[in-house]
């Protein structure tokens, strides 16, 4: 609040120091010149030092981006002026162009970049994305922000970046086709990463906690839920699952994309592509060349060369098919199942930072020895995906009921989202009410909770 009368308090103050004894009049002057003198030069550098490009004071700002700044234990305010990738002109983004020798670039970026060198081997960016265009469903737009909230937490949680796209990269590889160019260019924006991870826009992260075991896959570049025999022996496009897939950054993957997007609205032979693909893959029901079927096509035929980059992850739900998941076990029974060993388990039941929430993850592996894995367990499942349910056109499998897709996804995203609102004091007690929250009691669940 302003004084009334500041010059009558000035005045006040000025009489007592008259009061006191003043010492030599030459001295005070003196003071008071060099004191305005040295505020003047130093206000002539500050503005000199903000305006100027190029300055050192911008510079020092610039290269001051620590670990403490960042968050991140990396410098992102340093960018080195000496060449690299970026600086060719034929290098290009474009899903029609290859990339050679990428592993050596990228190899050369990151040593003109060292601090992000720790943790290089464990960096993921996750990739999603959906349409450009608002949903054909009513509730397709609210579903699609509810899943990529579930993904954006997720990474949150574990300190993974996150790239959402919502535009053709290239206008003829639409639908299922539309991921390859997102993740050919993520490779290029981010050579710190050596994983891209792919998550559909109909997939949710409904294990919060669960972290993608990396050291199983260290001599893969590929990873997709799948199964050999189901490839080799029954020949069935069900095999595998490309809408969720860990890819390394590497050249061998730029190849593989190359070659995998050639069988698709890119190639001239799109529609033999289709055919051949179909009679090979016995339960493929339509015509048209699809990733999916490419990526088995060219496990099947050509073994030598891919199989042992891939790795077929069947031992956890990697993506797990929602209506096994909801059928089997139910999102209710595992919650109970959860809350059970946190009702003997103090340890389990303290309130923590969400930044911290790892630790308590390698808690609770303890006590899931017994939970299995994938079907027929009561672990929650790390990745549920809807496929067949088309959230946004609303155009779902006729094998299913619309309503028990809408459903299952409301519960299954709330069911997730109780694991986060859970750091901040809340839960919904009924996983299929998105509106409803209760706080969650101290200690809890010793006692009766929310659910």
């Amino acid at each position: 609040m302003v004084s009334p009368e500041p010059s009558s308090h000035f005045k006040s103050s000025s009489s007592m120091v008259k009061s006191k004894n003043r010492g030599p009049w030459f001295l005070t002057d003196g003071l008071l010149y060099l004191g305005g003198a040295f505020l003047a030069l130093f206000l002539v550098w500050c503005f000199w030092s903000f305006f100027i490009p190029g300055s050192d004071f911008e510079q020092a700002v610039a290269g001051s981006k620590t670990w403490a700044d960042s968050g991140l234990g990396v410098n992102l305010g340093y960018d080195p002026k000496a060449t690299t990738f970026y600086d060719d002109p034929e290098m290009s983004y474009s899903i029609e162009k290859p990339v050679k020798g990428w592993d050596e670039k990228r190899k050369q970026w990151l040593k003109l970049h060292p601090s992000f060198a720790a943790g290089a081997r464990e960096r993921i960016v996750l990739v999603t994305g959906s349409q450009a265009k608002p949903c054909k469903n009513p509730i397709g737009d609210h579903l699609l922000l509810r899943f990529f909230k579930n993904k954006v937490d997720y990474c949150r949680i574990h300190g993974y970046d996150i790239f959402y796209n919502n535009l053709l990269l290239h206008s003829k590889m639409n639908s299922y086709w539309a991921k390859l160019p997102v993740v050919k260019a993520a490779m290029l924006a981010h050579p710190e990463a050596e994983w891209i991870w792919w998550v559909d826009s109909d997939a949710a992260f409904t294990d919060m906690e669960f972290k993608l075991p990396l050291e199983r896959y260290k001599n893969h570049n590929l990873v997709v839920h799948g199964w050999p025999h189901l490839i080799y022996r029954d020949k069935s496009w069900t095999s595998l699952n490309a809408g969720v897939f860990l890819i390394r950054n590497c050249q061998w993957s730029m190849d593989l994309i190359d070659v995998w997007a050639n069988m698709g609205p890119l190639s001239p032979e799109f529609k033999k592509w289709g055919r051949i693909q179909r009679s090979t893959l016995k339960d493929k029901l339509f015509s048209e060349s699809d990733d999916q079927a490419a990526l088995i096509y060219l496990l099947y035929k050509h073994r030598d060369k891919y199989y042992d980059h891939i790795f077929l992850e069947g031992e956890f739900y990697f993506q797990g098919y929602w209506v096994d998941i909801i059928s089997e076990s139910g999102y209710e029974n595992i919650t109970e199942r959860y809350l059970e060993i946190e009702r003997g388990v103090p340890k389990l039941r303290r309130r923590h930072a969400e930044k911290v929430s790892e630790q308590y993850a390698a808690f609770r592996e303890e006590y899931l020895k017994e939970a299995g894995n994938g079907r027929g367990s009561w672990r929650r499942p790390f990745i549920t995906h809807f496929t067949g349910c088309q959230p946004c056109s609303g155009d779902h499998n006729q094998k299913y009921n619309g309503e028990s897709c809408w459903n299952g996804m409301i519960k299954a995203l709330n069911f997730a989202d109780n694991q986060v609102l859970r750091k901040y004091g809340f839960v919904h007690p009924d996983l299929g009410d998105s509106s409803s929250v209760t706080e969650v009691p101290f200690d809890y669940p010793a006692d009766e909770g929310p659910w």
